[in-house]
């Protein structure tokens, strides 16, 4: 299991509030993809929002090796824009991912940002899982060609509870999602551009599974629709909030748009307390001994 980094561990959590997933359909148009996300912020925010996820990739998603020529630092112009956003609305709001660059020419890191009410970043995610597969002529991906893997696990702690970040493909590998839990995750974000063909099997079930094993609740913001990307791409949407019981609060079915729903933490407890799986799980057991190498 990865390393993990825990940030800003702080009283007074609000345990009541409203949070929203943001659905987007970026493409290589940095201005347009900003412009878009922060309509849908500002209109959540409206709606009463005090927090705010966008999905994998919100700034651009276009011809990957673009995406390495493109990429930025974490003070750069997309943070600085996400995080001034944040501060001028007073929210807590997650840059679901973006490129950001790194010492390998090659590759960038695919990361998650948490900005406070204040601007300032409380927390940054690296994606530790790459999407290397070869499912279908239409699915074939070799994220690692472009993308440096990260190493660290993390967990905010926050006025609005214990925040768990992880990205996309992610979502299939559940000991990063238990690892969360142990650090005090109450909830995970699960920003996502995930592929229509994957998407119509998986994407239910696998992040309403994330928010059971856990008892947290789950906010999934999503792409969706085909990108520019030599039209090799669509991504499947239907952003999700699910809740501690594996019920889908809120969706965004199709095209760009928001979804919004109550986060009571006092949920995460109750839950916790009827089915107490954190007590009763044999780690030692389940996980076994480590595999040697040959």
């Amino acid at each position: 299991m990865a390393a993990r980094r825990v940030y800003n561990w702080v009283k007074g959590i609000d345990s009541l509030f409203q949070a929203a997933v943001v659905q987007l359909n970026s493409d290589s148009d940095w201005e347009r993809n900003w412009l878009d996300a922060e309509s849908l912020i500002r209109q959540a925010v409206g709606a009463g929002a005090a927090f705010v996820a966008t999905p994998e990739n919100t700034p651009f998603l276009g011809p990957h090796e673009e995406k390495v020529r493109r990429a930025e630092s974490l003070d750069g112009a997309t943070c600085r824009a996400f995080g001034a956003l944040a501060e001028e609305l007073g929210i807590h709001l997650l840059l679901g991912s973006f490129a950001e660059r790194s010492d390998d020419p090659d590759r960038c890191y695919n990361t998650s940002v948490l900005f406070g009410p204040d601007g300032a970043m409380l927390a940054a995610y690296r994606k530790i899982h790459l999407f290397d597969v070869d499912v279908s002529p239409e699915v074939r991906f070799e994220e690692s060609a472009t993308v440096r893997a990260g190493s660290e696990s993390v967990v905010a702690r926050t006025e609005l509870g214990g925040i768990g970040l992880s990205i996309c493909y992610d979502l299939r590998f559940p000991a990063l999602y238990q690892s969360l839990r142990n650090q005090g995750a109450e909830l995970i974000m699960i920003p996502s551009a995930f592929t229509a063909t994957t998407g119509r099997d998986h994407w239910h079930v696998l992040v309403r599974a994330r928010a059971i094993e856990t008892q947290c609740f789950v906010l999934a913001a999503a792409q969706q629709g085909r990108h520019d990307d030599e039209g090799l791409r669509e991504s499947f949407g239907h952003s999700l909030i699910v809740d501690p019981w594996g019920t889908v609060l809120a969706e965004v079915e199709g095209g760009a748009g928001f979804a919004m729903a109550e986060i009571d933490l006092d949920r995460v407890v109750r839950v916790r307390g009827q089915i107490p799986v954190q007590e009763h799980a044999r780690f030692e057991v389940a996980l076994g001994p480590t595999p040697r190498p040959d």
